[in-house]
């Protein structure tokens, strides 16, 4: 396969161009993006339509998180109220049933992350995935485009290569023109630009955007990422989605992580053997299980704190975060953020 000449040019109009990518792909400017920065879609209402309206609206890609359907629904109708761009919501495979991609397809783009990649929408459709095995499928699949995620990146772990090596290995795999996103330890503007010049179409952020004014995250999880220096990839916090998670240590870790970081063995045995039955609880259930979690009893599910929600998660719930939150000390508001990441 012929090698790419990489370079850059940004999308923003009347911006000075530089020299890091080559040519964009139509990709970003049919979806309307004009700049190569995506918000990850953090579920559970941590990226509700603040933070993707304000994302979108400043010329990158907001996403909208998984949620229940009608409530999916509600803040796809909310952001489209606050802004005209483009819009996406990231469903997770293992949770997500036809009233969420009902609810999905009222967006522009609809991202699936952590299972088979199948098509199941009409609209731009990109897989997440971990592997070089798992880009191909999505492609053969019929996605518009893939996520590369390194294994640097927070919350739910898919792969196990750093960012750069697998965006070279999926890059090389792939079509030279078909759109190969990177994800995984993005905290400021050269981190997008060695992404854009080893050939990613753009860059996904997670935990930059997690830490701002717009994000849901709980104000004491905020807090927790600023002074954090760094992070452990664990399976503690898997009950009903027995899976690789980087977070930021908290009592619960602390507690539990003192001989194997992955967690106790039976701790694991007990989340994958219950995971087809906790899967499947209703979303408001699973929030009122996980107000009783509690760093003494580790049985602990994936909900994050969020905003008006039990401060308690802070403690006895998963504080996600990418490995790059030694390069980041503050909260600030997202359209700055997408200014302070645009090459």
């Amino acid at each position: 396969m012929a090698e790419r000449p990489w370079g850059f040019e940004s999308l923003r109009p009347h911006s000075i161009r530089t020299a890091i990518l080559p040519i964009l792909a139509g990709f970003l400017e049919r979806l309307g993006v004009e700049v190569p920065v995506v918000q990850a879609g953090m579920g559970g209402g941590l990226a509700r339509h603040e933070l993707a309206a304000a994302v979108s609206a400043a010329g990158g890609l907001g996403t909208i998180g998984l949620l229940a359907p009608g409530d999916l629904r509600a803040e796809v109708a909310a952001a489209r109220r606050m802004m005209d761009g483009p819009l996406a919501v990231n469903l997770l495979l293992p949770f997500a049933r036809r009233a969420h991609f009902e609810a999905a397809s009222e967006s522009d783009v609809v991202v699936t992350f952590w299972g088979r990649p199948t098509r199941r929408t009409s609209k731009i459709w990109i897989h997440q995935s971990g592997s070089v095995e798992e880009s191909l499928a999505a492609y053969q699949a019929g996605a518009d485009a893939v996520i590369a995620q390194g294994v640097e990146a927070g919350g739910h772990v898919r792969g196990s290569l750093p960012a750069a090596e697998l965006l070279a290995r999926v890059r090389r795999a792939l079509p030279d023109d078909y759109p190969v996103l990177s994800a995984g330890g993005i905290a400021d503007q050269a981190d997008v630009r060695a992404r854009l010049a080893a050939g990613a179409e753009a860059a996904v952020c997670g935990t930059r955007f997690l830490m701002t004014d717009e994000s849901g995250a709980h104000p004491a999880y905020k807090a927790r990422l600023v002074a954090a220096a760094e992070t452990i990839l664990t399976e503690l916090f898997g009950a009903g989605w027995p899976a690789r998670h980087r977070v930021v240590r908290n009592e619960a870790t602390a507690r539990w992580l003192r001989t194997d970081p992955r967690g106790p063995g039976w701790v694991r045995a007990f989340h994958k053997a219950t995971a087809p039955i906790f899967s499947r609880a209703p979303a408001p259930m699973q929030l009122r299980m996980a107000a009783f979690q509690d760093p003494s009893r580790p049985i602990f599910g994936p909900a994050a704190a969020v905003s008006g929600g039990p401060a308690t998660l802070v403690e006895a719930g998963p504080l996600y975060a990418g490995a790059c939150i030694d390069r980041i000390a503050d909260v600030r508001p997202a359209a700055e953020i997408v200014g302070a990441l645009t090459p």
